[in-house]
């Protein structure tokens, strides 16, 4: 009770920070002379996509049969097949027995689709995915290779990371579309996720290498004398135990990757960035686009941290 009395000026103290911050930034944005669209906004999250429906054949209209927002139109070719197909009442575009001829529009048929933003972020969420997967499958072998005795093996790895994280991502994904994708006939997302995977691989390998280090040589030698090998110590044992020490930063990686992600526009994969792009070209609302792709961006980022402080607590409790 205590505690919860000598906070509560502390929270007025951040209400207000918050209502300096936020007046700050509504009296920046009112002295710009811009035309605000926010209503352009929500149909690129989810539209009503109408589509054609044409005649398969030259034949007649047998019959019409309305039941509410649907409309069915039964068709008879000259040999006697017969089609149905089902429209948008409102959009019916025939009568009965009226002769038709293949590709006559008899009416469109509506349905929700998913707009560029969405389908966007579909696209940026599984590259984000793969890519994190293969960048911790190559930072846990380039991590244990680090930690090798082995002087060619510790060599191979240390140079593999000293060159991922002295070259900026950007100069990487160009390096694996234009020269490694030509050579080996790569599609561009191929080349995108594998210049995500490696960039990650050596930021992974340090923070296991990091994890591994940091769990005292007596865990191994207990193993080692119990009769397990050296694989079976470092998997049963050693990696568990570093595995708890490097989840925060090692999610906080891969919550990076997400936004790094956004990169792989510049090789004309349409991610969130480069959906956002197109729909500005042909809008002209700049701000609310980005606004709504930046908020887009932190709500993934924000779900993904609070399941890893979920998961800390978990394993936590299991110590």
């Amino acid at each position: 009770m205590i505690a919860t009395e000598k906070l509560w000026p502390w929270k007025i103290l951040l209400a207000v920070i918050l209502l300096v911050i936020s007046a700050g930034i509504w009296g920046s944005v009112s002295r710009i002379d811009y035309e605000w669209r926010w209503y352009r906004v929500p149909q690129y999250f989810l539209y009503e996509a109408e589509t054609p429906l044409k005649t398969p054949f030259d034949g007649v209209v047998e019959q019409i049969n309305a039941n509410g927002a649907d409309t069915t139109v039964v068709m008879v070719s000259e040999s006697g097949e017969k089609v149905e197909v089902t429209v948008d009442s409102d959009s019916l575009k025939v009568a009965e027995n009226e002769d038709l001829f293949e590709d006559d529009t008899i009416g469109f048929a509506s349905e929700w689709v998913l707009g560029p933003l969405m389908t966007g972020l579909m696209t940026t969420l599984w590259i984000s995915a793969v890519a994190s997967v293969l960048g911790l499958i190559i930072g846990l072998i380039a991590g244990l290779m680090k930690i090798s005795k082995n002087y060619t093996i510790s060599t191979l790895a240390a140079i593999y990371v000293e060159i991922i994280r002295g070259t900026p991502l950007l100069v990487q994904i160009f390096i694996a579309y234009f020269f490694i994708g030509t050579v080996f006939d790569l599609s561009r997302t191929v080349a995108g996720i594998g210049a995500l995977a490696l960039f990650a691989g050596a930021y992974v390998a340090e923070i296991v290498r990091s994890g591994i280090v940091a769990i005292p040589k007596g865990q191994m030698e207990a193993a080692r004398s119990l009769g397990m090998s050296l694989t079976q110590a470092m998997i049963y044992i050693i990696l568990p135990q570093a595995f708890k020490r490097i989840l925060p930063p090692l999610s906080g990686q891969f919550i990076s990757l997400i936004k790094d992600s956004s990169l792989v526009s510049v090789i004309a994969i349409t991610d969130l960035t480069k959906s956002g792009r197109e729909i500005i070209t042909t809008t002209f609302a700049t701000f609310e686009i980005w606004l709504v792709v930046a908020a887009m961006y932190l709500i993934v980022t924000s779900v993904l941290s609070q399941f890893v402080f979920y998961l800390e607590r978990r394993l936590a409790v299991s110590d």
